[in-house]
């Protein structure tokens, strides 16, 4: 799919200067945004609970710190289900989400990138701590 038809399903918009005649790859796998990050639910280490289908509007996962530019996860019409009722022991985990087809996570200076069907879960990025300052979120 061409970022410029996705964000016509969508009616979500990113900056300018982004190409939106790229066609927006669909990864099986570890990915990262900005400050996110995709992982495989098995390595959450524990089953999450409460699921509901992914409104057809997709959902809004994070903003940026001043506000601004929001990750946001869309996917076509009963493809998807997610929830945001996770334990996770490091409290980095946004939400996790089944697809069986191919979802969207729109950021408006990223662009856009495709997860492949699966279990996946987002987090938080943490940048490593240097010395004996802890580790902190990554800014996006």
């Amino acid at each position: 799919m061409f970022l410029a038809e996705l964000l016509d399903r969508t009616g979500l918009d990113v900056l300018d200067h982004l190409d939106r005649q790229v066609t927006v790859p669909v990864i099986d796998g570890l990915q990262a945004q900005g400050d996110l990050i995709v992982l495989p639910l098995a390595l959450l280490g524990r089953q999450p609970r409460d699921w509901w289908e992914l409104p057809a509007e997709g959902r809004e996962l994070v903003r940026g710190e001043a506000g601004n530019n929001p990750h946001t996860l869309v996917a076509d019409r009963g493809t998807c289900r997610m929830t945001t009722w996770l334990k996770d022991p490091e409290q980095l985990a946004i939400a996790a989400f089944e697809n069986t087809a191919p979802v969207w996570l729109i950021h408006p200076e990223h662009g856009a990138t495709g997860i492949a069907p699966g279990a996946w879960f987002v987090r938080r990025q943490r940048e490593p701590a240097a010395g004996f300052r802890k580790p902190a979120l990554v800014a996006d």
